[in-house]
């Protein structure tokens, strides 16, 4: 394929060498985007691993681990998602998102029978994705259990170079806040494990990429797009979702219960037509906002035909996706409808959905009082510096081949 690198994940690099599991007890944390270069879902690959390795077996995994949506994706967000025996398999799943914040931290007693996890899951590059912190948590759980942890590692889809918005404030910790990254931190999930794990790393190992840079975004790695939870079913989809998730801070849709989650936003009272024009006098780069009707079937605003727009990309090089849902969201604050979601948001109720995916008060203060978030928005390229240099003694890869 033109333009596209040849990756190996680190899933690929193991399986290519079985020999380092021989003898070991092992458990995974793992989703079915996590497939091999053969398109063979992480926990049957290894499964499929039964030769015996200088004299020692090969075993398959005792134990699997599901993150948020489940081994198979299937849960919605913030669905519930119980123990269970994987049916292809016979192996059986623990979840890691139950009914209350404390299913999200495994108990250390799951690990005290396994000498290893091995954590296989594809990230979406954004600050609120809840499987980085699904990943480092079970991380040092297990490692607090005594039990060793592998990192198979996967490209991140928006790339290893861009790095765009604030960093969480201390008080806006959560489930979709766990750490104080910007919004677009720029990581693979080895390298952020490695940052966060910090003197915790001792036991932790990162089967790193092969052939994958910096500057290489999912469209030129070469690899099919397999959907990581169900409304994440496209590349251009994440490329949005780093702005566009902050409509599930407020009472208007965000496209979930169509087929175009994140790229459709409105609501039933919305005037499409007049929210587009709004938008389009911004100006922002590598995206077009359309006049659009769509009716959810699930989830806010269920089988009511809405007005709103849908997000064209036009050049997602030059897109500034966090940004870019910044301004959405003020435009649509001034359109009928427009409220501040008051349920519990990932198992916090006592603070705004708002400020704990932005990491911040200062975007609703500026909404609720008529203003442009501009100070706000300017005062991003001192942390995205920061956190540039403090990542920096993390980074697995190299700007460019």
């Amino acid at each position: 394929m033109t333009g596209t690198n040849v990756i190996q994940t680190g899933l690929d690099r193991l399986l290519a060498d079985p020999a380092a599991l021989a003898g070991r007890r092992y458990g995974l944390l793992t989703h079915l985007a996590a497939v091999t270069s053969e398109l063979v879902p992480a926990h049957l690959a290894l499964s499929r691993l039964g030769a015996p390795r200088d004299g020692r077996a090969v075993c398959p995994p005792v134990r699997l681990f599901g993150p948020e949506h489940g081994l198979f994706a299937t849960a919605q967000d913030m669905e519930a998602e119980r123990d269970s025996i994987d049916p292809w398999t016979g192996v059986p799943i623990v979840s890691l998102y139950g009914d209350d914040e404390a299913s999200l931290t495994p108990d250390p007693a799951r690990f005290e029978d396994l000498d290893l996890l091995l954590i296989d899951l594809q990230d979406v590059g954004a600050r609120y994705y809840t499987y980085a912190a699904t990943a480092v948590w079970a991380a040092r759980a297990a490692l607090g259990a005594g039990c060793e942890v592998w990192i198979l590692d996967r490209p991140n889809p928006l790339g290893g170079v861009r790095i765009e918005g604030n960093l969480r404030r201390a008080g806006l910790e959560s489930f979709i806040g766990a750490f104080e990254h910007p919004v677009v931190h720029g990581l693979t999930l080895g390298e952020l494990a490695g940052l966060e794990l910090g003197p915790e790393r001792d036991g932790l190992r990162v089967w790193t990429l092969s052939g994958w840079t910096r500057d290489t975004t999912w469209d030129r790695t070469g690899r099919p797009w397999l959907a990581p939870s169900p409304n994440m079913p496209t590349y251009p989809t994440a490329l949005v979702y780093p702005g566009l998730c902050l409509v599930e801070a407020t009472t208007m849709s965000e496209g979930r219960g169509t087929t175009r989650p994140f790229l459709l936003v409105g609501g039933p009272d919305v005037d499409g037509p007049a929210l587009a024009r709004a938008l389009e006098r911004r100006r922002l780069p590598g995206v077009r906002f359309v006049p659009t009707s769509f009716r959810p079937e699930f989830q806010k605003h269920a089988g009511a035909v809405c007005g709103g727009v849908e997000i064209a990309l036009v050049d997602p090089t030059r897109l500034d996706p966090f940004r870019t849902g910044v301004e959405l969201l003020v435009e649509l604050s001034r359109c009928d409808g427009f409220g501040w979601r008051v349920e519990p948001y990932e198992f916090v109720a006592d603070r705004p959905a708002i400020d704990l995916l932005t990491g911040d008060t200062a975007l609703r203060r500026a909404i609720e009082a008529g203003e442009e978030p501009i100070e706000w928005i300017e005062s991003w390229a001192a942390e995205e510096r920061e956190f540039e240099r403090r990542r920096a003694p993390a980074l697995l890869y190299g700007e460019s081949a």
